[in-house]
C-alpha cells in the first residue's frame, strides 16, 4: 500500500540546488517553459529545469514496475530496507528497461524509446521532488543515462508536496488519455488498490481510471484471485509465485470471472471447480480459446478424469462435505465438496511445482526444480488432451445446433417480414411485383430444405411431416 519514503542522501544540498535553479529561470527572464500538473482536482503550473542526471533518484515507489519488483525476492527486500542504495537503484534500473511479463528480457519498448530520445532529443519534460526523486520521467532517465546524457530537463513539484501527492500526481499523468507507455495489466490493478486503501470510492476510481464502476469491482476480484494464489503457491521453504508471473493473462482473468459470477448464483460448487480448473490452465499458459473448452459441458461430462496421471490426483475422501465451525457466533455452515477439494488439491500442487520452477533465486534445488517440471509438463499432457476431446465434442455439438439455429434465426426474418408487410402496406409503399418474387424464392429453398429433410428419417417428427405434406401438395406448375 502507500508507503512514506525518507529523504534520500543529499537531499537538503539538492534542495538548495533546485531552488538555485528555479530562481535563476525566473529572474533570466524571456519565456519560461513550465509543465501543467493535475493535483487535487486543480491544474498547478510548474518551472522547468535542466538537472544533473547524476543527482537524480529513481522513484522506488513507481507504479510502473511495482508488480516486477517481485522478480527477484533478495533485490526487492533490499529495495524495501534502503530504496537509495546504489543496489537498489540499479535494481530499479534493470526492471525499467526489462519486459514487463519476463524481466529476464530486455523490452523493446525501451530500445524503441531510447532511439527517439537519441534521434529527437527529450520532447516532454519529466517531474521531480525538491529532493531530486523522479515522479515522471523514471524510464526516460534510465534511457538518457544509457545514451551518456548529462542533465535532464524536469518540472519541480511544490516543495510541500508529501508521498501521497506524489503517488497521485504520478496516477494522473499515466491516467490521461494521450499517455505514451501504458502500465501493465498488474500494476494497474495494484494502482486500484492503493487508491481503495486510501479511502475512495469505487465510484471515483472507475472515473479515474475511465472504466465502469462493474469492471472497477472485476478488476478488484482478479487481483485479490491472484495474490490468494501466490499464497497456495507458497512451499516449506518460502519459495511463492509472483505478481509478474500474471502479466499476460489478463483476458483469460477476465473471462474466468464472467463465467464464475454466471455460476456462482445457481451452483456455487460449480463455479469454484471450474475456477481451480481454468486457473491451473491459465497457469500452464493455454491459450484463450483453449481455456474457454473449460465450460460446464466440460465438467459434466468429467474430460480430465480421464485424463490426469495418478501422481496428480489427490485422494480427498471425507475431507469435503463436512460442516465448518466459526468461532466466536456458535455457527456452522457446510464445508466444500470433495469435488471442490480435489480441484483446489490439483491446483496447489500445480501451483508450488510452478513457483519451485520459476525461481529465480538460489535456494530451489535443481532436483526440486527438474521434479516440478516434470509435474507441470505432466499435468499440461493431461489437460491438453482432455481441452482437446472437449474441443472436438464442441465443434460436433456445434454442427448438429447449426442447421436448427439457422433455421430459426430464418423465422425471426419471417415474423420481422410479416410486420414490415403490414407497415408496407398501410403506406401503400409495398414493391408487389419484388415480394412476390420473394416468395417465389422462398418456395424454392423449402422445396430443397424438404428434399434434404426427408432423406433417411423413416418416421419423421411433426415439423419434418408437416413440411413434405406442404411441399408435395403445391401445384406443380
Amino acid at each position: 500500500m502507500l508507503r512514506e519514503f525518507p529523504p534520500p542522501p543529499r537531499a537538503a544540498e539538492f534542495s538548495e540546488l533546485i531552488k538555485k535553479k528555479v530562481e535563476e529561470v525566473k529572474t533570466a527572464g524571456g519565456t519560461r517553459e513550465t509543465v501543467t500538473v493535475d493535483w487535487n482536482e486543480q491544474q498547478a503550473h510548474v518551472e522547468v529545469i535542466d538537472l544533473p542526471l547524476s543527482g537524480l533518484y529513481l522513484n522506488p515507489g513507481t507504479h510502473r514496475i511495482r508488480a516486477q519488483r517481485s522478480h527477484n525476492a533478495s533485490s526487492d527486500e533490499a529495495l524495501d530496507r534502503d530504496p537509495w542504495a546504489p543496489d537498489s537503484q540499479d535494481y530499479l534500473t534493470f526492471l525499467l528497461q526489462a519486459s514487463p511479463t519476463d524481466p529476464n528480457l530486455r523490452d523493446p519498448e525501451f530500445d524503441k524509446l531510447k532511439d527517439s530520445l537519441q534521434q529527437f532529443g527529450q520532447n516532454d519534460p519529466g517531474l521531480v521532488t525538491h529532493q531530486g526523486v523522479l515522479v515522471n520521467g523514471n524510464t526516460r532517465a534510465v534511457a538518457l543515462r544509457e545514451l551518456g546524457a548529462q542533465t535532464m530537463r524536469v518540472g519541480v513539484l511544490p516543495e510541500s508536496f508529501t508521498w501521497a501527492d506524489v503517488n497521485a500526481v504520478e496516477l494522473s499523468l499515466q491516467l490521461r488519455v494521450d499517455h505514451r507507455r501504458d502500465y501493465t495489466y498488474i500494476n494497474r490493478l495494484l494502482a486500484m488498490e492503493e487508491q481503495a486503501s486510501l479511502g475512495r470510492t469505487p465510484e471515483q476510481i472507475a472515473k479515474d481510471f475511465r472504466i465502469q464502476v462493474r469492471t472497477y469491482h472485476q478488476e478488484r476480484w482478479i487481483l485479490s484471485t491472484i495474490k490468494e494464489l501466490n499464497d497456495r503457491s507458497r512451499s516449506g521453504g518460502g519459495v511463492a509465485l509472483r505478481l509478474v508471473d500474471w502479466e499476460g493473462a489478463q483476458e483469460r482473468l477476465k473471462e474466468l470471472h464472467r463465467l464464475y459470477v454466471k455460476l456462482e448464483g445457481v451452483d456455487k460448487d460449480q463455479a469454484e471447480i471450474l475456477k481451480e480448473w481454468r486457473l491451473a490452465a491459465i497457469l500452464l499458459d493455454f491459450s484463450k480459446t483453449d481455456v474457454r473448452h473449460i465450460d460446464e459441458e466440460f465438467l459434466k461430462e468429467d474430460y480430465l478424469a480421464g485424463t490426469l496421471p495418478a501422481v496428480l490426483k489427490t485422494d480427498v475422501a471425507g475431507a469435503g462435505d463436512s460442516a465448518v465451525s466459526i468461532p466466536g457466533l456458535g455457527l456452522t455452515v457446510p464445508g466444500a465438496s470433495s469435488a471442490v477439494t480435489e480441484a483446489r488439491a490439483l491446483n496447489d500442487q500445480l501451483l508450488k511445482a510452478a513457483a519451485a520452477v520459476r525461481s529465480t533465486g538460489a535456494g530451489v534445488p535443481d532436483a526440486t526444480k527438474g521434479q516440478g517440471q516434470t509435474l507441470l509438463d505432466d499435468a499440461r499432457k493431461a489437460f491438453d488432451e482432455a481441452i482437446d476431446v472437449a474441443g472436438r465434442n464442441a465443434r460436433l455439438r456445434k454442427r448438429k445446433q447449426l442447421a436448427p439455429a439457422r433455421l430459426a434465426e430464418a423465422s425471426a426474418s419471417i415474423d420481422q417480414c410479416v410486420m414490415d408487410l403490414v407497415q408496407a402496406r398501410t403506406s401503400r409503399s409495398l414493391d408487389e411485383e419484388a415480394f412476390d418474387e420473394a416468395v417465389l424464392k422462398l418456395r424454392g429453398s423449402l422445396r430443397k430444405l424438404a428434399q434434404q429433410a426427408g432423406r433417411g428419417l423413416p418416421t419423421p417428427g411433426d415439423g419434418v411431416a408437416w413440411l413434405l405434406r406442404a411441399v408435395s401438395s403445391e401445384d406443380p406448375r
